[in-house]
C-alpha cells in the first residue's frame, strides 16, 4: 500500500512511520515541525526514518530517506495549506491516509486557541477534502480521550454522550469525528476515529507529565502533582497503539465483517486505570531516585480519570493492548537515558 502519514516527525507519527516501512509499505510522511516543544527531538525522530536535519529543512519539497530510500520519503508543510495537499494527493496517489498531525495539548488551547483552530480544524478539513476529490479509500484519523469530558461513567464506551467537552483541544477533536462522519456519509469513503489514551514512550512528548517528571527527578526539581495526585490515567503504551492503527491500516475497515457502515470510532487504551501516584512510583523506581513532589489543585481542562472500554477493537480488530505499565516506564527509562546521555 501507499500511505500518507501526517505528523511524521512527532511521537506516534514516526513510530507509526517505522512500523509501516518494516511491513513494506510506501510511506510519505508529512509534517510541518512546529516548535510546541524542542524541534531537535522532531529532527531527531526524522534522522531516525533517514531524513537528514538539512534536507527537512525546506518547506514543500518531497525528500527521499537514506534509510529507506524505496520505501519513504517526506515532505515539509502545513495542512492548513490546501494547494500543496492537493497537488501531493494528485501525484501520489494514496490507498490510505493516517492524519496524526494535530495542535496537541489540552492546557495549550486554554493560551493559543488559534493553532487549533488552524491545524485541527482547517487542516483536518483539507485532508478530508483531498481524501474525498483523489479517491482515498480509507481515512484513519487520531482522536483523544479528552472528548469524554467530566463523564462519570467507567470504564468509557464510544457510545457515551461527548457533547460536553472541557477544553478546546478535546472540541477540536470532537469535531473531526462529526466531520469524518458527515464525509464518510457524502462521499462514500471509509473513516476511522482513534480515541488514544495517555499515550507514553520511547522518543515521546515533552510536554507530557512522564517526560517533565523523568526530567525533573534526575535534576533534583520538584515535579507538579495536580489535584493533589488524586488522578488516574489508562496509561498506554507507544508500540501497542501503533500495533493498532497498523491492523487498521493493513485490514482496513471494508474487510471488517462486523463493521456496518464506513464511519467508526474506536477506543484505543491499555483497558485499566492506574493511579497516578503509582504510575510516578514507577519513575521514581527505574531512575533510583525519589521525587520531591509540589501538590497542586486541579488545572482547567483537566480531568479526574480516564479508562478506555476496547471491546469494539477487540471485536472488529481481535486486538487489545497489553503491556504492563512497569514494562513500558522502564523502556522509556533506558532511552531517556540514552538519548540524554545520562
Amino acid at each position: 500500500m501507499k500511505v500518507l502519514i501526517t505528523g511524521a516527525a512527532g511521537f506516534i507519527g514516526f513510530h507509526t512511520c517505522k512500523s509501516l516501512i518494516a511491513n513494506g509499505h510506501q510511506v510519505i510522511g508529512l509534517d510541518n515541525i512546529n516548535d510546541y516543544y524542542d524541534v531537535n527531538l522532531k529532527f531527531g525522530r526524522l534522522e531516525e526514518l533517514g531524513i537528514s536535519r538539512q534536507d527537512s529543512e525546506d518547506f514543500n519539497r518531497l525528500t527521499s530517506s537514506s534509510k529507506y530510500p524505496n520505501n519513504f520519503n517526506f515532505t515539509r508543510t502545513n495542512l492548513e495549506d490546501g494547494k500543496f495537499l492537493a497537488a501531493l494527493f494528485e501525484s501520489e496517489k494514496f490507498n490510505a491516509v493516517c492524519n496524526l498531525a494535530a495542535q496537541a495539548g489540552v492546557r495549550y488551547s486554554i493560551e493559543n486557541p488559534r493553532a487549533y483552530i488552524d491545524s485541527n480544524i482547517i487542516g483536518f478539513f483539507n485532508i478530508l477534502e483531498c481524501c474525498r476529490n483523489y479517491q482515498v479509500e480509507h481515512l484513519i484519523y487520531a482522536s483523544s480521550s479528552s472528548v469524554y469530558g467530566l463523564n462519570k461513567k467507567i470504564p468509557f464506551e464510544t457510545s457515551d454522550n461527548v457533547d460536553h467537552p472541557i477544553s478546546l483541544y478535546a472540541a477540536t477533536k470532537k469535531s473531526n469525528e462529526l466531520m469524518a462522519h458527515t464525509y464518510s456519509h457524502l462521499y462514500g469513503f471509509s473513516t476511522t476515529g482513534l480515541r488514544f489514551f495517555t499515550v507514553y514512550g520511547p522518543w515521546g512528548r515533552p510536554d507530557m507529565a512522564y517526560f517533565l517528571f523523568t526530567d525533573a527527578i534526575i535534576k533534583n526539581k520538584s515535579i507538579k502533582v495536580f489535584n493533589n495526585g488524586h488522578m488516574e490515567r489508562d496509561f498506554t503504551y507507544i508500540d501497542d497503539i501503533v500495533k493498532g492503527i497498523v491492523k487498521i491500516i493493513e485490514k482496513g475497515l471494508d474487510n471488517c465483517p462486523q463493521s456496518s457502515d464506513l464511519y467508526k470510532v474506536y477506543n484505543i487504551g491499555n483497558n485499566d486505570s492506574v493511579k497516578l501516584m503509582s504510575f510516578i512510583e514507577s519513575i521514581e523506581d527505574n531512575l533510583g531516585m525519589k521525587a520531591k513532589k509540589e501538590m497542586l489543585p486541579m488545572q482547567p481542562g483537566d480531568v479526574i480519570r480516564t479508562w478506555a472500554n476496547v471491546d469494539a477493537l477487540i471485536e472488529d480488530y481481535n486486538y487489545k493492548p497489553s503491556t504492563p505499565v512497569k514494562l513500558g516506564v522502564k523502556n522509556f527509562i533506558t532511552w531517556y537515558k540514552n538519548y540524554y546521555k545520562i
